[in-house]
């Protein structure tokens, strides 16, 4: 009975991770997009910038 549990749980959060990704903000202009993202391909596109370069 406790390896059903464990099989659903992992089924659970394995397709989580596919919910995840799938949801993407739709554009058609850059100022559709949220904070600083591109609209490429009909989709926001996010740049992640490293500042802690030495």
């Amino acid at each position: 009975m406790a390896q059903v549990f464990k099989f659903i749980y992992a089924l659970i959060i394995v397709l989580s991770l596919f919910l995840v990704e799938t949801n993407t903000a739709t554009c058609i202009t850059d100022a559709d997009c949220p904070y600083d993202g591109k609209c490429i391909d009909g989709f926001c596109r996010f740049n992640v910038k490293n500042n802690n370069q030495v």
